[in-house]
């Protein structure tokens, strides 16, 4: 890390003097080997804590790779398959007309269960039992397999209940026990933070402009179909104990990436 490093520190350094990041992160691999592992600026505006090497950030939908890594885990050891219906692990998710969905249709947004409810509320996200029940007796928007649509909350709890009645294991377990523990990385990527973690991640701030825009949006506007407003990632949503804390495996919390802006983070490493 010499020459490389040099640059990469100048330009987040700038990018923290200007005002375009609060803090950041930025770590290159190049064939195995860490080249880069540069940070700048601060990862709690209240405090003044610096943002560090190992700051861990909520990064929202970044999440939903390590949730996919860990159904291609269990592929690989045989535990499901790609065309596992998924009534055969989890039967209750075969109401109404949802029999024939599988594991791929679920990774690949193809199921028709995109979005949750329009009561939703944060509370009910951390429930993991109640947001099962309910993505499992909901109509599908259209045959599973047919249309596409990104499955913004839906997906997590899918694969994560497929992953539990695979395993009888939290995903989050499963992560830190097959995938993030064998990486050397189970301090630094997680889905419900432990509680004793949450004073190292960083406080996000919503972009200038971000909330007033939210405002103008209708309550019956099609991104509000796929999760409500109460449920819409800010900044606050972002910093609450609760979520943090909770398993909602479509986000999750890791190091390594620009921050400092709420749902507008950024991945920035290689």
């Amino acid at each position: 890390m010499t020459e490389i490093q040099d640059q990469v520190q100048e330009v987040i350094e700038g990018l923290v003097e200007s005002g375009a990041e609060r803090g950041l992160q930025v770590a290159v691999y190049r064939q195995g080997e860490q080249v880069v592992d540069a940070v700048a600026g601060v990862a709690d505006p209240g405090t003044g804590r610096p943002v560090a090497s190992d700051t861990p950030f909520y990064a929202y939908s970044v999440g939903k790779g390590a949730t996919a890594t860990v159904a291609h885990v269990l592929v690989e050891r045989d535990l499901f398959g790609y065309d596992t219906p998924i009534v055969e692990l989890w039967p209750e998710f075969g109401a109404h007309g949802k029999e024939a969905a599988t594991v791929r249709h679920v990774l690949t947004h193809t199921v028709g269960v995109p979005g949750i409810p329009a009561d939703t509320t944060p509370e009910d996200l951390c429930d993991w039992d109640k947001m099962c029940a309910v993505i499992a007796d909901a109509e599908p928007w259209w045959e599973p397999g047919t249309m596409i649509a990104y499955h913004a909350y839906t997906f997590g709890y899918m694969v994560g209940e497929i992953v539990r009645r695979a395993t009888g294991k939290p995903i989050s377990q499963v992560l830190r026990e097959d995938v993030a523990g064998p990486l050397g990385v189970a301090d630094e990527l997680f889905f419900g933070v432990p509680e004793s973690d949450l004073g190292r991640l960083a406080r996000l701030e919503d972009m200038e402009g971000s909330a007033e825009f939210l405002a103008t949006m209708p309550d019956d506007a099609p991104f509000f179909k796929l999760g409500p407003r109460a449920t819409t990632p800010t900044a606050e949503f972002g910093n609450r104990a609760d979520i943090l804390m909770a398993d909602i495996p479509a986000g999750g919390r890791r190091q390594d990436v620009s921050a400092g802006h709420g749902p507008h983070v950024r991945r920035a490493d290689g």
